[in-house]
């Protein structure tokens, strides 16, 4: 799918807003999220815009593995992986997705709450 101008992920990947960017390939971005909500929060997004996950079939399927493994690698380099980090995808209004442009959280840095059951 091709960027949305009005995105604001989408404006990221094209260099049009600043991020403090962590990871940039073909495929994936990661950023430093502005608003944190763990001493280490990184958003992983994928460079095309897609809004959700259900947007995604079995030709893109690989770029969520891409995601993840993005994500792993920034957790690796920043010592997380010693201790332990979250991934996260809140999926549409009632999981309090902020931005329509699908992306994961990286959390980590410190003891998280618990997820509610």
């Amino acid at each position: 799918m091709a960027a949305d101008p009005v995105c604001i992920f989408c404006q990221i990947v094209a260099g049009e807003l600043s991020a403090n960017i962590l990871h940039r390939d073909d495929h994936v971005v990661a950023f430093q999220d502005i608003q944190p909500v763990a001493a280490t929060h990184i958003v992983v997004i994928p460079t095309e815009h897609v809004e959700f996950i259900v947007d995604y079939d079995e030709t893109r399927a690989a770029l969520i593995g891409r995601l993840a493994l993005a994500a792993s690698q920034i957790a690796e380099r920043g010592g997380l992986d010693a201790t332990g980090y979250r991934l996260v995808i809140n999926q549409g209004p009632d999981a309090d997705q902020s931005v329509d442009h699908l992306h994961m959280h990286l959390l980590g840095g410190e003891q998280l709450g618990g997820m509610v059951s």
